[in-house]
């Protein structure tokens, strides 16, 4: 029997964030055969990893750390927490570092997260994103993949973009190297579907990394 959001919500997710959840918790059809391949490793990475009692770090890798590292670190989180699975970590990180895109932050918004600036630093603030009145808010900011607070060792190095997947063919540290690329919405950047592209992306991320811990 399918679990329904109600039974499922024991995080008390924010209320227009536990709806968006449940709309792509309908949405399996909308992920391909090999993406769900992909999501099933990564699954298979965590449930490995809870049967040897060990704390679960995953670390989402793009060129910038900027935009689709950022979702995929939060809407990781949000889908382990969703389903139990309190010892998963998530992380981001670029092969450079530059800032989490305001674009990013308004989009989140718009799904249900709270966000706030936590620490102002230049040109790479920190900001809280919080799901949750139960959970610690989620501290983002703009970070090379292996410089802290990410770990050194024992992750899952996740390369959400192609720039990133090449550029990283090694990436020193982790036990699993696995490549699951998004599209660069930053290509709506000032046009008039900006708005528009963020927010699908971000359903996308939601709707896989949702399906990933699903399976764990």
């Amino acid at each position: 029997m399918r679990v329904i959001m109600s039974e499922l919500n024991t995080i008390g997710l924010f209320p227009s964030l536990s709806t968006f959840v449940e709309q792509r918790r309908g949405e399996l059809d909308l992920i391909s055969e090999e993406r769900q391949d992909d999501l099933k490793q990564l699954a298979g990475y965590v449930r490995g990893e809870i049967q040897k009692s060990r704390p679960v770090q995953l670390t989402f890798i793009c060129t910038h750390n900027s935009r689709r590292s950022h979702l995929t670190q939060i809407w990781a989180k949000v889908a382990a927490d969703l389903f139990g699975l309190q010892s998963v970590q998530t992380f981001s990180g670029g092969t450079e570092a530059t800032a989490m895109n305001p674009r990013i932050v308004a989009s989140l918004k718009r799904v249900g997260f709270e966000v706030d600036v936590k620490t102002e630093d230049g040109s790479n603030p920190t900001y809280a994103v919080r799901y949750s009145e139960q959970a610690e808010p989620l501290l983002c900011f703009s970070k090379v993949y292996n410089e802290s607070p990410n770990p050194a060792g024992q992750f899952a190095a996740v390369m959400t973009c192609s720039s990133a997947d090449q550029a990283c063919p090694i990436v020193p540290g982790c036990d699993l190297r696995l490549p699951i690329r998004y599209e660069d919405p930053k290509v709506s950047d000032d046009t008039p579907r900006e708005a528009e592209i963020y927010d699908e992306r971000c359903r996308q991320i939601a709707r896989e990394m949702i399906h990933a811990m699903s399976l764990v």
